[in-house]
């Protein structure tokens, strides 16, 4: 592995939490759901309707492949009813716009410099092989929105995608169960996302194996940051963690 391989792999790894979870906090928000209610979506419906919207109108066996982290028939379910509220494409817009409005709601105007953290994900978004995440690729062809905080909100979100993509090509090819993965990572969304019982008791050697798949993870997600020079990665680094702890 070459130096600049080394540092795009420690880059995934180190912005690692603001990646996976700063744009989690529109999708956990409860304000979200309660909008998204008053135009007719039902418990989880808007986040897989809205996430997974970039699709289309993909079967729903295609969807629970893109997000094969989540159990099966709670994505069916609230996939088929995203699909009776509005089209798809409608849903994935919603989301998006609901995405900016929380970006504009909770991160600070005097903020890091989001311009700069926008145009580093927008080269890695850009430059990224899309195969095997459909859901990053059709987030990529979104529309963007205004201001700098939310475009950088917007473009962390398919590097997200992005992310979440290669951890579950990682989780496939060591053999790992969704099931058991969901329980080592989310053990307290479990009754939120409905992962049926009997629930899997992670052990010892369960934790272990996604450690792999983090590791896995990084050098994957690694291979995307690479086409940032080795200044852009500890900007991108820097940038990104100080957005993610910026969030009011």
């Amino acid at each position: 592995m070459t130096d600049t391989d080394q540092a795009a792999v420690e880059a995934a790894r180190s912005s690692a939490d603001a990646v996976s979870h700063l744009t989690a906090g529109f999708m956990l928000d409860l304000d979200t759901y309660a909008k998204a209610a008053e135009a007719g979506y039902q418990g989880l419906a808007f986040y897989f309707g809205g996430r997974a919207g970039v699709l289309g109108d993909a079967d729903t066996d295609h969807v629970v492949e893109a997000l094969a982290f989540f159990p099966a028939a709670t994505v069916s379910i609230g996939w088929e009813q995203a699909g009776t509220v509005e089209p798809r494409r409608a849903s994935a817009d919603r989301f998006a716009e609901t995405a900016a409005n929380w970006a504009g709601a909770h991160l600070p105007e005097d903020g890091p410099d989001y311009a700069r953290l926008a145009d580093l994900a927008g080269k890695v978004i850009d430059e990224a092989d899309a195969t095997g995440a459909p859901i990053f690729a059709g987030w990529r062809d979104l529309p963007e929105p205004e201001g700098a905080r939310q475009r950088a909100h917007h473009r962390l979100n398919g590097l997200r995608e992005l992310r979440f993509a290669r951890h579950i090509a990682a989780l496939r090819d060591a053999g790992v169960d969704p099931a058991v993965a969901f329980m080592v990572r989310s053990p307290m969304m479990a009754d939120i996302f409905g992962v049926p019982e009997p629930r899997p008791v992670p052990t010892d050697a369960d934790r272990a194996s996604w450690d792999v798949v983090e590791a896995d993870t990084n050098e994957r997600f690694g291979r995307d940051l690479a086409v940032l020079d080795g200044d852009e990665l500890a900007a991108f680094v820097q940038l990104a963690n100080s957005v993610h702890a910026a969030v009011v």
